[in-house]
């Protein structure tokens, strides 16, 4: 079993769902942070997860976000499965840039 931190930076260029991470096989992952900083405007943000047991997407957050703002919107710890997928949405191109941190537990 290995664990391993990694961080994925993100640049919202489109206001189409974007993935951000998708948890590798026989790999359990654990996010820590989603951390989100606004240039301009009050853009809407959606942090979306699709459990891939289920091919179900859920909306595990929503923030409309003020001008030069940063805000977290992991509120604990997130649970991820092996081929499940973190996506991010923003209503506004070109505005939304980050970090998500997270800790990748491999079974092989």
């Amino acid at each position: 079993m290995a664990n391993t931190y990694k961080s994925y930076f993100v640049d919202l260029t489109t206001t189409d769902k974007t993935t951000i991470y998708t948890v590798p096989a026989n790999t359990t992952s654990l996010v820590k942070t989603i951390q989100l900083s606004n240039d301009t405007g009050n853009p809407n943000i959606t942090v979306h997860v699709t459990d891939s047991s289920s091919s179900t997407e859920y909306e595990i957050a929503h923030i409309t976000m003020s001008s030069k703002s940063t805000n977290n919107f992991a509120f604990g710890t997130i649970v991820l499965e092996a081929n499940d997928i973190l996506k991010i949405q923003s209503s506004d191109a070109n505005t939304i840039t980050g970090i998500v941190s997270l800790l990748e537990i491999s079974f092989k």
